[in-house]
C-alpha cells in the first residue's frame, strides 16, 4: 500500500512494503518500495518488483541526462512525465504503477500518479497498490490540505498501519519520506511499533 500527501511547505511520501508469493517463495516483508530518481524526487512503487526497478533505474538515467542538459534540477512534473512515457511504450509488459512525488523551485511540493496503461494524474493526495483498497476511507476522512509535518507523519503511519492490518500481501515496515526544499529526511517505522486499530 502506497500513500503520499501534499502540503503548503511539506511533501510527505510514504510507502508501506509488501509481501510477493511465487510458488514456495517469499520475499522480504521489510522491502523500501520508495526509490529516489533524483535528488528531491521519489517513486513509490506498487506491482512487479522487476518491472518498477527497471523502469525507475531507466527515468534515473534520464533525469540524470536532462539534469545535464538544462544545467538545473528537473521538476517533478518532468520525472512523473518520463514515467508516463516509460509505462506507456511498455504497457503491454509491465505490471507496475507509480506515485511520483517530490519537491522543486517551479512549483513546490507535487505528486503524480501514473498507472499501468501509462496514464498521469497531478493529485493533492493519492494512494496506491494492494492495501490502499482498504483505507479509502479513512484517508478520505482524515486527510487536511495543511497537516504539520508531524500530523502527516502520523496520518502516513496510521494509513499504512490500517492497510497492513487488512491485506495479507503488505508488508510489516513503513518506510516515509519528507521532501522539502531544505532536506530529504528518511524515517522508518519498525512493525512492532506501528499503531493498531484492531484485534490482529
Amino acid at each position: 500500500m502506497d500513500s503520499h500527501h501534499s502540503y503548503s511547505q511539506v511533501k510527505g511520501v510514504s510507502t508501506g512494503v509488501s509481501n510477493l508469493f511465487i510458488k514456495s517463495y517469499v520475499s522480504s516483508k521489510t522491502i523500501n518500495k520508495l526509490i529516489q530518481v533524483h535528488d528531491r524526487i521519489f517513486c513509490c512503487i506498487a506491482g512487479s518488483l522487476a518491472d518498477a526497478q527497471a523502469v525507475t533505474k531507466m527515468a534515473k538515467f534520464q533525469l540524470s541526462f536532462h539534469s545535464i542538459q538544462m544545467e538545473s534540477p528537473p521538476l517533478v512534473k518532468a520525472a512523473a512525465s518520463i514515467m508516463r512515457e516509460l509505462c506507456y511504450n511498455n504497457k503491454e509488459e509491465l505490471q507496475a504503477g507509480f506515485i511520483t512525488a517530490g519537491w522543486d523551485r517551479k512549483k513546490g511540493p507535487q505528486i503524480y500518479v501514473v498507472s499501468l496503461g501509462g496514464m498521469l494524474l497531478s493529485q493533492p493526495f493519492t494512494i496506491g497498490g494492494s492495501g490502499s483498497t482498504y483505507i479509502y476511507g479513512y484517508v478520505d476522512a482524515k486527510f487536511k490540505p495543511d497537516m504539520s509535518l508531524e500530523e502527516a507523519i502520523q496520518f502516513s503511519t496510521n494509513a499504512l498501519a490500517l492497510a497492513m492490518g487488512r491485506d495479507n500481501v503488505s508488508g510489516g515496515v513503513v518506510h516515509l519520506v519528507v521532501i522539502t526544499e531544505a532536506e530529504v529526511k528518511h524515517v522508518v517505522v519498525p512493525g512492532n511499533k506501528l499503531p493498531k486499530f484492531h484485534d490482529e
